[in-house]
């Protein structure tokens, strides 16, 4: 067996020991091609990010970042600009066989939250290594608003894997050939490459700028908050936009893309542009995401942009990032969109969920 775990496996893994928990698993939290993981019962105030390091604990490491600890039982705040470290619910007992690979869920991404899982022995964030026990932690800086949680909220989610499954780009031309990934010639380097989209077929709206100065997001209301609340419209007449330093941008993929049944996708940034934005690591695309047997007729990529030091022409059609497609080891059960509480099947530019429809 080679390729990302379908439900159904890791369904399974929960039942025989090797995800655990400390409470049961939640409905809707095993998705088509990962877990969900869930914040657990304190936060920790530390004040600098870390990553634990080879052959150390992340709770040993704790005396020299520590601040305070908050109780998220009743619910509490995490602070637009400070780090926390928050032990989640879940832990692996993994076997040589399995690694995994984690990222901010897509809801959590849209409102700049960024949120990044640290094991113990850890020298990368969001990577766990193959055969890997012990815990796991959500690593969490608001950047654009202050958010109210508690425990058993789902901020990131997990992947795992056997084997190899990345496509490469031989191999990515010839899934295209046989079922067309995007609705445009597709730009295959080390991905399916995606641009913006900065002319659109109606009106002159093209995404949303976070406003610098707002009020509390509580990420249990969904559908509740009022956009211009929270975020200016950026609109552009020319089909390019400037982007602000520091400023966050909700924009959208001039691309519609499709997700097959027996693949699945993560976003990530085209690095030849790093050096003036990136496009933030937006989560993962599951089975089906865009994909007619669920329910799709293939469905726009919403980029999570920040500006670096120096402002920067950001023009329609340019390339900002890329899908990296990966293969199943096995059809998933249920696919994105098809008998799932599937909040971004079939988008456009479309803000996290916790917004209502402008």
């Amino acid at each position: 067996m080679t390729g990302v775990l379908p439900i159904q496996d890791l369904r399974a893994l929960a039942r025989n020991g090797t995800i655990r928990a400390d409470a049961p698993l939640g409905d809707g939290q095993i998705q088509p091609a990962s877990l969900d993981l869930r914040l657990g019962a304190v936060a920790i105030r530390v004040r600098a990010s870390f990553l634990a390091g080879a052959g150390r604990k992340v709770a040993d490491r704790l005396a020299e970042f520590e601040m305070h600890r908050i109780d998220l039982g009743p619910g509490a705040v995490l602070e637009k600009g400070c780090v926390y470290l928050v032990p989640l619910m879940e832990s692996l007992a993994l076997p040589a066989t399995l690694s995994g690979v984690a990222n901010a869920k897509s809801s959590t991404g849209r409102l700049d939250l960024l949120t990044r899982t640290i094991t113990d022995g850890g020298t990368e964030f969001d990577r766990i290594p193959p055969g890997y026990h012990g815990p796991l932690y959500a690593e969490i800086c608001p950047r654009s608003f202050s958010v109210l949680v508690r425990p058993g909220m789902r901020l990131n989610q997990l992947r795992l894997r056997a084997g190899e499954a990345r496509l490469d780009d031989a191999a990515l031309a010839a899934l295209h050939a046989r079922e067309p990934l995007v609705d445009t010639e597709p730009r295959i380097d080390g991905g399916l490459g995606f641009s913006v989209d900065l002319d659109p077929a109606r009106g002159s709206l093209v995404g949303w700028r976070a406003k610098p100065h707002t009020g509390l997001i509580d990420l249990d209301r969904i559908g509740h908050y009022a956009p211009r609340d929270y975020w200016e419209e950026v609109h552009a007449t020319d089909r390019r936009i400037i982007l602000d330093p520091g400023a966050f941008y909700i924009l959208v993929s001039r691309e519609a893309v499709t997700i097959p049944p027996d693949h699945a996708a993560e976003m990530a940034p085209y690095l030849a542009m790093v050096g003036e934005f990136r496009v933030h690591y937006a989560g993962f695309f599951d089975p089906g995401f865009g994909h007619a047997a669920a329910g799709g007729a293939g469905a726009r990529g919403v980029l999570e942009v920040r500006c670096h030091e120096a402002p920067f022409v950001l023009e329609h059609g340019q390339i900002v990032g890329r899908l990296v497609y990966e293969r199943m080891a096995a059809r998933p059960e249920t696919l994105y969109g098809a008998g799932l509480s599937s909040n971004y099947q079939g988008q456009g530019l479309k803000l996290s969920k916790h917004f209502r429809t402008p």
